[in-house]
């Protein structure tokens, strides 16, 4: 007896490979170096290897490229437009720093930011304000880590934040004022016209530009 099988639809097949195909496409496709190319970069940060920059030859595009690679979500989660406006924020955030702690992590967060990355966080720390590579990779464990009850920034660019009654009520909504509050939030949130709140949004609205 010969057997039945049921067989797909030409619009189901169809659907069914439109589908996988621009799933892969969105996170194949429009890697870091394709969104943020070394012209760009080196744009972006124009006065980086200045003699008086404090930091001067220690921010080179390769160690950024490489050091997102150990964070497979950054940049790549979302639509290209999503992912943009991570970078423009990421990098804008990083740009109102000069040294090589690109974000201020207290000690604990050495500690744990040193498991995750390989380094003794603890008693070594010392290692991020000479490494290029590790500095981004510190910032970028800072970018994409939680630390309850806040969120990380990465959730909060992507659109992954969902804010609490709590949140709402103290006008903790997702967007870049959000983030500047993760990172800074005790000492720059809350004060009217604070000039370190406005240059970092300058930076964001130029690099989203």
């Amino acid at each position: 007896m010969a057997s039945h099988q049921a067989r797909a639809s030409p619009f189901v097949l169809a659907f069914f490979f439109s589908f996988h195909i621009s799933a892969f496409l969105g996170s194949a496709a429009y890697s870091i170096s394709e969104l943020i190319p070394e012209e760009l970069y080196l744009t972006i940060f124009l006065h980086k290897d200045d003699a008086i920059c404090p930091a001067k030859g220690f921010y080179p595009y390769e160690a950024f490229v490489t050091a997102t690679q150990f964070f497979p979500e950054f940049g790549t989660t979302g639509s290209v437009d999503t992912r943009k406006l991570e970078l423009a924020a990421f990098l804008a955030q990083i740009s109102h720093e000069t040294t090589g702690k690109l974000f201020p992590i207290g000690n604990y967060n050495y500690g744990t930011a040193g498991e995750a990355l390989g380094f003794d966080g603890l008693r070594q720390p010392d290692l991020v304000s000479n490494r290029s590579e590790l500095a981004f990779k510190m910032a970028l464990w800072f970018w994409m880590t939680p630390r309850e009850p806040k969120p990380s920034c990465h959730d909060v660019m992507v659109g992954l934040f969902r804010p609490s009654e709590v949140d709402r009520e103290a006008n903790r909504t997702a967007g870049f004022g959000l983030v500047t509050n993760i990172i800074n939030g005790g000492q720059e949130c809350g004060i009217p016209n604070d000039d370190r709140v406005n240059v970092r949004i300058g930076y964001f609205k130029r690099y989203a530009d």
